[in-house]
């Protein structure tokens, strides 16, 4: 097997205060058996945690843990019906970092891992460090309750930020942070969901201009949606304003390209995953309390057959459930979810794909439909629910691929001795497309 290592990346690595991305490398491979894995173009980057373990922490307990390796996954470019806009690229991180609060409220779901595991201090440190070592140009936070211990560091690595908490008694909200030298920020919105009758959940918007080129600008969204999987009017209802607040800020500023990111507590074979990626949804075909697909993840019912089986399952009960009991559906859940009471059918503005759908990546880590099989792990879920969502007017070129789910199960459960959360980052790069709409904003500016 041939192995090269890049000199400029372990010169990052080592830099980087990171124990954990300190030793990290790239590796190419001409090995058949692990070029099965991975598609050609892709590069893996492996990281090694030499730290000395936790005193409360046999040896042999963390030496047993896997070491993570994650993968940028380049984009195939022979089906690339639009040529690029610019040359430019841009990164962009969503990540549900786990609020301490949150941890320390919900222990039964840690269960499997150790406590020291589950310290603030040691958990902000690693995701401070593989922040910084990914090296984003916009960070798209769920689930943040420390937001100065963040900005505190990030701000030192050339970022500014924004911080949005919930409404009521909740202390945790989402916070984005983007490179001051690569982005400006022209305009933004918070969303408090409250105000329209759909809980405590907030989201973020903001219109970014590239710092070396004002023609190229993106709306980018941060959400976190209800977690509660039985109120699945909510979420549809939280997606379907989100989604319709970008779409407005979007034509505002000429039409310009949106991502949106966000843990969605929604599972990719869910009908939630269905109403984002198709723009609509007749939601009294389904039931609302499994609109969400969360309840078909339990790390017991594993993937696979088992999962599969569930699934073509639910679709018998879907219609035994449409035949039987549409009335299920108030008037009140029905405006919820759609906005008004004169239709079933839940629509929002925009066209969106999903960026790791959309990059082909290991069978090893993805499912049928190209997402992730796993984000987000601990005793009582197994799946993903996180997602970059963008517009056709931009190209996801490369992503970080997740974790493949043999090596995931081995850790027990997230945070893990060198993740600080029980979710994944999701990393991807975009490139901005040439349409009509692009031609027509860089003429207008250049009048």
């Amino acid at each position: 097997m041939l192995v090269t290592l890049s000199l400029h990346s372990w010169m990052a690595c080592s830099t980087n205060s990171a124990s954990w991305l300190s030793h990290g490398f790239l590796i190419s491979t001409s090995n058949k058996s692990l070029s099965r894995l991975f598609k050609p173009t892709t590069t893996t980057f492996c990281c090694f945690n030499n730290s000395t373990p936790s005193s409360s922490l046999s040896k042999k307990a963390v030496s047993s843990e896997p070491e993570i390796c994650r993968s940028w996954v380049e984009a195939d470019d022979a089906h690339l019906v639009l040529p690029l806009l610019s040359q430019a690229r841009f990164k962009v991180v969503s990540y549900n970092i786990l609020g301490d609060k949150n941890a320390s409220k919900h222990k039964d779901l840690y269960l499997n891992v150790p406590s020291s595991y589950m310290n603030w201090g040691r958990r902000n440190k690693l995701i401070q460090d593989e922040l910084t070592g990914w090296d984003p140009d916009i960070i798209c936070l769920q689930e943040v309750d420390k937001y100065y211990d963040l900005s505190f560091s990030l701000e030192k690595a050339g970022y500014l930020g924004s911080y949005k908490r919930r409404t009521g008694d909740m202390v945790d909200g989402c916070a984005m942070f983007w490179k001051s030298d690569k982005f400006r920020l022209i305009d933004k919105e918070n969303i408090e969901f409250k105000q329209f009758g759909l809980r405590d959940n907030v989201a973020q918007l903001s219109v970014f201009e590239m710092c070396r080129d004002e023609s190229l600008r993106i709306v980018v969204g941060n959400i976190h949606v209800l977690f509660r999987p039985s109120r699945g009017e909510i979420k549809i209802g939280q997606i379907r304003l989100l989604s319709s607040k970008a779409h407005d800020l979007s034509k505002k500023w000429g039409n310009i390209p949106v991502v949106l990111a966000g843990d969605y507590n929604s599972t990719p074979q869910s009908e939630i995953y269905e109403f984002i990626s198709s723009s609509e949804l007749n939601v009294m075909l389904h039931d609302r309390r499994d609109l969400s697909g969360q309840k078909r993840c339990h790390p017991n019912d594993l993937l696979s057959a088992k999962r599969e089986k569930s699934y073509q399952i639910n679709l018998i009960d879907r219609f035994k459930y449409y035949r039987s009991s549409k009335a299920c559906w108030t008037n009140e859940e029905l405006k919820v979810a759609t906005g008004t009471t004169d239709t079933h059918v839940a629509v929002h503005p925009l066209k969106l794909s999903s960026s790791y759908s959309t990059v082909q990546g290991s069978m090893a880590t993805r499912d049928s439909i190209g997402e992730p099989l796993a984000t987000s792990y601990h005793s009582k879920f197994l799946g993903t629910v996180d997602y970059l969502w963008h517009t056709s007017d931009l190209k996801p070129t490369r992503v970080m691929d997740t974790v493949p789910i043999d090596i995931l199960q081995k850790t027990r459960g997230l945070p893990s001795k060198n993740l600080g959360s029980d979710h994944l980052a999701l990393i991807s790069e975009f490139a901005f497309l040439r349409t009509p709409e692009s031609i027509s904003r860089n003429l207008s500016l250049e009048k």
